[in-house]
């Protein structure tokens, strides 16, 4: 247990260090014509540095929006607002889909047509195939995109024996033990797996979450873009790297939603029943139906 206390105190000492380092040497991470530099992004990205930094910064800002609470309100409009914009966008991706497949079937089964092709001026042309499969990126991108917004709006399906009756206090305090103990650490779990499962499929020699920053430096000299294009048909789909994209995206997305939730729980809690729901941007087919 000591030993547990010491390196998490000592990682967040380093933390500062290293905030700063990497604010002063952008060059060090962020020119990815350098190897070194796509190496030490790729390390560091899902790191136990990085880790400490998130927690350091979480804490500071945690401090001070309970100083000024219009800080911490402030936290949660623009983390809320940036769910749902990104989900309300993002949601056109389902008409897409459905318009597309109208497509499909009509270019297949009326006109007989092995390629399809979209655009104005330069079209785009697929097979037939790679635009049916395509269609499952636009559900990815609901499903990855828009499930942050949809927690916002509070459209989750949720199983309620005990929450419904208690009191606003108590609600509060179920809400910041869910977003701290549940999603928050979920969220790292699955950002730790995403984030090299994503690069695993962009560049070769392979990396692994095992690898010390030493091996992969001496692998730097040989690593090379390998971004993902094969299909599982010959003509299918060949942009399925954008998933493994898409799925840390989501993963940084419901993190930072846990964040603005927690912030939400702990000032309706010091604030009381009048702020529940405080700058909410409830859709109006959402707000309607409640």
């Amino acid at each position: 247990m000591l030993d547990f206390i010491l390196w998490v105190a000592t990682g967040i000492v380093r933390s500062f260090w290293h905030m700063a380092y990497a604010l002063t040497h952008p060059g060090q991470w962020l020119d990815w014509s350098n190897g070194e530099s796509l190496v030490r992004f790729i390390y560091y990205g899902a790191s136990s540095e990085l880790f400490f930094v998130v927690l350091t910064l979480f804490a500071i800002l945690t401090g001070v929006g309970l100083w000024r609470n219009s800080i911490m309100w402030g936290t949660v409009r623009g983390l809320e607002a940036f769910a749902n914009g990104v989900g309300r966008v993002a949601a056109w991706a389902g008409l897409l889909m459905v318009l597309q497949q109208i497509v499909i079937v009509f270019a297949q089964r009326i006109f007989a047509q092995a390629e399809l092709g979209f655009g104005f001026g330069s079209t785009v042309s697929f097979d037939i195939s790679w635009w049916s499969e395509e269609l499952k990126l636009y559900n990815a991108i609901v499903v990855t995109l828009c499930c942050a917004y949809t927690f916002v709006q509070g459209g989750h399906v949720r199983v309620d024996l005990i929450y419904a009756p208690i009191s606003h206090r108590a609600k509060r305090i179920v809400d910041m033990c869910g977003a701290l103990l549940f999603m928050m650490p979920v969220a790292v779990l699955l950002w730790i797996y995403s984030w090299y499962f994503m690069w695993r499929h962009l560049v070769t020699p392979k990396v692994s979450a095992s690898d010390q920053l030493d091996l992969m430096l001496r692998k730097a000299s040989i690593i090379r873009w390998n971004v993902e294009t094969i299909g599982f048909s010959p003509n299918g789909f060949n942009g399925y790297f954008l998933f493994k994209v898409l799925l840390v995206v989501f993963t940084a997305m419901v993190f930072l939603q846990a964040v603005a939730f927690f912030y939400r729980s702990l000032l309706e809690l010091k604030e009381g029943p009048s702020s529940a729901g405080k700058y909410h941007d409830p859709d109006v087919a959402s707000a309607a139906a409640h």
